[in-house]
């Protein structure tokens, strides 16, 4: 018999199916058993009635163990109390592996525990909804940015140099090539796409061997990167929003079980589809400093600093026009004042901070190439990157997203490491 999933149940009402999965919780009842079933879609109730089937499929029924894997026969049916759900009156139970005493119980298990039986955990509910809303994120960006021109242009992992010093780059020997560094993001390599492509952007995997132990930094991360020819800065802003509010209706509309799980605010995250705040890094300074915080202008916002911006907003917030001095040397400078830089960051409110970076990048050869002889940067090594200034240089712009600080957000899971099967960290690398 053909194997149905879960999540297609109710498609096959009054017929007799064929479910394939793990045993979440099983429990005893004199002649009838009751099997939660999962298959990765989903989960069921599966009832064994002992009448209804042989005295050795009952016993089968009973040994089972949580995490058993077993094939499930029997007849999907209504649930008796919620319409909107089916069980499984059993009729075969087939048992392809009969599992261990499984170490993870009901007791509360503390995070290093968890984190140390990760192979296993990614198996709990928490974890199954976390991965489906992380999925759900990653094909919502690549939707949005696939519907409105932009195309997948992916960029090296393995870089020869580092643009911004190598501090916080992993490095390694790469033949006799000498040193080359894990890449922190694509993207240099994604403004030569535009050239030819006129909107791109990659989404992969990126390393930052910063020695941070923050809930909202791991060192192994996944990374969007987007660049457009002919966009500047208050266009690069309207994508942003414009990508976000795609993500949180997309979440919104799909996964409504998975953020019951999570036990995620659903009216908080409903409101934040509506046109986000813009404030300048000059007013924001104002702002915080309006409301006891001691940072001073020329400053770059801390966590504290992010949360305190944000509270009582129900929306994001834009944070533009930066000094010069804290943002990268690819930043074009402001028009209007040579000392700030068209960059923004978008900060995400109930304290989940910064999810994207992105500013309109120096279209100038000779004022990008006085920029990085400013910054002692290796000219020779960036000769390509200037290039893209002499042979057709046009106004273009950018952004990154951190795929797991946006799936915190969206999820409202307060630590980072949740976020993805399995966290990299300056104190974990196992399993």
């Amino acid at each position: 018999m053909k194997q149905v999933f879960i999540k297609d149940i109710a498609e096959h009402a009054g017929q007799e199916v064929c479910l394939k999965g793990w045993v979440r919780n099983i429990r005893h009842s004199g002649k009838l058993v009751f099997i939660i079933l999962r298959d990765g879609s989903s989960e069921i109730q599966a009832i064994a009635f002992k009448p209804d089937m042989s005295e050795e499929t009952f016993e089968r029924a009973k040994r089972l163990t949580l995490e058993s894997s077993v094939v499930i026969t029997g007849v999907a049916k209504p649930h008796p109390k919620n319409e909107a759900q089916y069980e499984l009156s059993v009729s075969n139970v087939e048992v392809f592996q009969l599992a261990d005493e499984y170490p993870i119980g009901k007791k509360e298990h503390g995070p290093d525990f968890l984190l140390s039986n990760r192979h296993l955990w990614i198996r709990s509910s928490k974890q199954w909804a976390s991965d489906l809303i992380r999925h759900t994120v990653y094909f919502a960006i690549c939707e949005y940015l696939n519907n409105n021109n932009f195309f997948r242009f992916d960029s090296p992992i393995l870089t020869p140099n580092a643009c911004e010093g190598t501090t916080t780059l992993f490095e390694l020997e790469y033949f006799d090539e000498g040193q080359a560094y894990l890449s922190q993001s694509g993207q240099l390599y994604l403004e030569t796409g535009i050239m030819s492509l006129g909107r791109v952007y990659d989404f992969g995997p990126v390393f930052r061997a910063e020695r941070s132990k923050t809930r909202k930094h791991l060192t192994e991360f996944w990374m969007m990167d987007a660049e457009a020819a002919w966009v500047e800065h208050d266009e690069n802003m309207q994508i942003q929003e414009e990508l976000i509010r795609y993500v949180i209706r997309k979440v919104l509309d799909t996964c409504a079980k998975e953020l019951q799980i999570l036990e995620r605010d659903i009216d908080a995250l409903k409101a934040t589809d509506a046109p986000f705040k813009r404030m300048t890094h000059h007013d924001v300074i104002e702002y915080l400093r309006a409301k006891g915080s001691e940072i001073t202008h020329g400053s770059d916002l801390g966590a504290q600093d992010e949360v305190m911006l944000t509270e009582g907003s129900p929306v994001p917030v834009f944070v533009e026009r930066w000094p010069k001095e804290i943002k990268a040397f690819y930043m074009k400078r402001d028009p209007q004042n040579p000392d700030l830089v068209l960059g923004n960051d978008l900060i995400a409110p109930e304290g989940f901070g910064e999810i994207i970076g992105g500013s309109q990048r120096e279209d100038d050869y000779d004022l990008l190439l006085a920029r990085m002889q400013a910054e002692s940067i290796p000219i020779d090594d960036y000769r390509w990157f200037l290039d893209l200034r002499k042979y057709g240089s046009v106004p273009h712009s950018g952004f990154g997203i951190g795929l797991e600080r946006l799936v915190a957000w969206m999820s409202g899971t307060h630590h980072i490491r949740e976020t993805i099967p399995f966290p990299r960290m300056i104190y974990r690398i196992y399993p």
